[in-house]
């Protein structure tokens, strides 16, 4: 199986092309190719497949092999390959995903993809504002959004010394998310800037969550802290979100890198 390694501010996937190459079971290649030990080192698998419907399809699983519905910085990697690879040759590219057709525009350099922006879409309030929760023996308050997959937006006044190992489960396996959450806890610098940590389920904690910032950036708009347009600074860099509050649509832009590309033999597992 020929794969590409890809990273959009550090949030890292294995992407396989599958107009050439065939996955029969992607829950296990994930497994495998996302151990930092003995695979290849990943935050999960990512294939790009053909579709009926856009210029490609994305299909996401976590490192634990569950599937997911969408991730923001995967999309903008899918877009990079889409682009570089003559997948489609052109700047504005559709992608399938599980949470619907995303738009996306690539800004290149050089005839390679340096920064894509996404449509991500309509954001769906899914709590109340806010909603309270107790996780660990401790008790939060979290403001719920989906972005396609469920997010929990906590607010803090620190966050770097968040032990999120010890928190992050409490919120991803409480009985309030049925189908389990990402959870972000947000610290708010200024209107215009915000910093971030998060647990993805099904992944831990992430260097980066496009969907994640998303969301952050909505919750905080919608509490009266920034402005619709917000820079959220994240481990592995930074995302310019915006909030199109009168076509009620979020667009994130941020870079996509290719990192190398190689050959994994699963049947040596």
């Amino acid at each position: 199986m020929k794969f590409t390694k890809m990273q959009g501010l550090g949030n890292d996937y294995v992407y396989v092309n599958c107009f050439e190459e065939t996955v029969k079971d992607p829950k296990r290649t994930a497994v495998l190719v996302s151990d930092r030990h003995f695979g290849i080192g990943a935050d999960g698998l990512i294939l790009i497949q053909p579709s009926d419907i856009a210029d490609c399809r994305m299909d996401m699983y976590n490192m634990d092999g569950s599937r997911g519905a969408m991730c923001g910085n995967g999309i903008r990697c899918v877009g990079k390959y889409a682009y570089d690879h003559h997948i489609a040759d052109k700047t504005k590219i559709s992608v399938e995903t599980l949470s619907g057709v995303k738009h996306l525009e690539i800004k290149a350099v050089n005839g390679k993809a340096q920064a894509v922006t996404v449509d991500m879409g309509k954001p769906v309030i899914t709590s109340d504002l806010p909603e309270e929760i107790v996780a660990e023996g401790t008790r939060y308050e979290f403001t719920g959004i989906s972005m396609g997959n469920p997010h929990a937006v906590v607010f803090m006044d620190a966050i770097e010394e968040l032990d999120l190992k010890q928190i992050g489960p409490g919120f991803e396996m409480h009985l309030r998310f049925p189908d389990r959450t990402n959870t972000e806890f947000v610290q708010v610098i200024d209107r215009t800037r915000i910093k971030m940590r998060v647990w993805e389920r099904g992944s831990g904690e992430t260097m980066a969550c496009g969907t994640g910032a998303c969301a952050a950036a909505v919750a905080c708009v919608l509490a009266g802290y920034t402005q619709n347009r917000v820079q959220v600074d994240l481990l592995g860099g930074t995302l310019d979100i915006t909030w199109d509050r009168e076509k009620d649509t979020v667009y994130m832009t941020g870079p996509a890198v290719e990192v190398f590309s190689g050959e994994w033999d699963d049947r040596a597992d």
